[in-house]
């Protein structure tokens, strides 16, 4: 009650500084502007609601899906709108205390030059951000491992995370990252957490086209915190598993391939409570130190649970990278890391971006990714 109480303040808040930067303070001579601009602005920020739980569900996902879109996109757009004018108001209040005359006009006349500049930029702010978003792109990465057998050298992982598939990404998205993944050509797929966002009573067929992922030492997922919130997390691992994809509930299992072999394992992820928390001692209970091990986990902070000894390398997301600029840095309040490659507790852990979004369909500084891993001797 608490975290929604301050959630609707700050949209309060947010939405009278756009109004009154947007509307009133250019005093802009048509007076219907002043009550027009704030009726749109309570409907958008109102539209962005629809993208949590199942949607607004007396429309199909795909009649659906267009508003939702709208009121998600809004959150980007209204970001960059705010960043703008409080720039913009920052410079009238400091060019204001250096000239003389009536300020009140004076900062109306910059209002009514800014504010279209304001629009215009944020909009293509946004629009860039949107085309980003489209476009996950295949991120080499190597490691390197005396654990890995020799004939397993070479060995090629791809780790998907955050698809976030729901009702903002429809199955046409999936089917992207798919075909992108198997171009690749991975020995290995690993489905790292918050494939989804909403029950799987509704958006199942958003997932469908995981069936045609192509991995001949296979496909193996984990829960992400989105899983958690769907409130069906059984009904999604039995509708990952009819489409072939091993789902690993803090369990390991052993991965060969011409006589020599590797483990994957899997843990779920740091939200979970009662049947679905992380038990990080059972994901790699059957374990050897000599064994080379995958280790999946939604959170890069996992690692700070793990045996170091019994882990060469753990996947991860969850982060997005941030996303949004310029929320980057503010990951690391929660994380030990953003993105890409490091070492946390003696373990080396890859993070991704993630391949899309949640909230808005948009991303700036942060680009999706579909990191690629070739595992070397």
């Amino acid at each position: 009650m608490g975290f929604l109480l301050v959630v609707l303040v700050v949209l309060g808040g947010g939405l009278v500084l756009l109004s009154h930067r947007l509307a009133w303070a250019p005093r802009w001579r048509a007076r219907w502007v002043r009550w027009v601009v704030p009726t749109v602005l309570v409907l958008l920020t109102g539209a962005s609601f629809l993208q949590f739980g199942a949607g607004p569900t007396f429309l199909s996902p795909r009649a659906a899906r267009p508003f939702v879109w709208l009121g998600a996109t809004w959150l980007a757009l209204a970001l960059y709108l705010l960043l703008g004018l409080l720039l913009l108001w920052l410079v009238t209040a400091v060019v204001g205390l250096f000239r003389g005359g009536p300020r009140r006009e004076f900062s109306a006349r910059v209002h009514r030059v800014g504010v279209p500049a304001v629009l215009v930029g944020a909009f293509a702010v946004t629009g860039f951000g949107l085309a980003r978003a489209e476009d996950p792109v295949i991120t080499p990465y190597a490691v390197r491992s005396p654990d890995l057998p020799a004939s397993l050298s070479g060995t090629r992982v791809a780790v998907v995370t955050d698809l976030h598939a729901g009702p903002v990404l429809s199955a046409a998205f999936t089917r992207k990252v798919v075909e992108r993944v198997n171009a690749a050509q991975p020995d290995i797929v690993l489905l790292a957490g918050d494939l989804i966002d909403g029950p799987d009573w509704r958006y199942a067929q958003e997932l469908a086209p995981l069936a045609d992922l192509s991995a001949p030492m296979g496909v193996f997922a984990v829960t992400g915190n989105h899983e958690m919130y769907s409130g069906t997390i059984p009904q999604w691992e039995q509708a990952w598993r009819e489409l072939g994809i091993t789902v690993l509930d803090n369990a390991s299992t052993v991965v060969t391939r011409d006589g020599a072999s590797l483990r994957v394992a899997g843990v779920h992820d740091w939200s979970g409570v009662g049947d679905f928390a992380p038990d990080y001692d059972a994901a790699v209970a059957q374990v050897a130190p000599e064994d080379f091990t995958l280790l999946m986990a939604h959170q890069p902070r996992a690692a700070l649970k793990l045996d170091a000894s019994l882990v060469d390398l753990q996947v991860s997301g969850h982060t997005h990278g941030g996303q949004l600029w310029p929320f980057r840095q503010l990951v690391l309040g929660q994380q030990p890391m953003i993105d890409g490659e490091a070492s946390v507790n003696g373990i080396r852990v890859i993070t991704s971006r993630g391949a899309g979004t949640w909230g808005p369909p948009v991303r700036l500084g942060a680009d999706p990714q579909i990191p690629l891993i070739t595992l070397k001797r």
